[in-house]
Parts: C-alpha cells; structure tokens; sequence
C-alpha cells in the first residue's frame, strides 16, 4: 500500500512537471488518503501484535 502513495506521488510530481494541474491535484489526494490508510492499518497491526504477546514463527 506504501508503493500505491509512492507511485501516486511521482505521477503527481511529473503532472505538476508537465502543468496537467488538475490531474497533478487529483493524484497527490490520492496519495495522501492511501498513505493514511497505510498509517492507520500500520498502527492497527502494532497494537494486536502487542496486546497478542506472542512473537510469529517464519
């Protein structure tokens, strides 16, 4: 989900580059909603794995 913001963050980039400023807009919100939703689910996932108390086997 990280790799999603980063690609909607380039596209942005090389739209504001290219002067699309509407395409460049609509990408860059893109990439913040996913990145929060990456943040979030991140702190979830460090929350259940700390109140499990159990360490994963690989």
């Amino acid at each position: 989900m990280l790799s999603w913001s980063v690609t909607f963050l380039i596209i942005a980039l090389i739209a504001a580059v290219l002067g699309f400023s509407g395409i460049a807009g609509a990408a860059a919100g893109i990439a913040k909603i996913i990145f929060f939703i990456f943040i979030v689910l991140l702190g979830i996932s460090l929350i259940s794995r700390a109140l499990r108390g159990k360490s994963s086997k690989l």
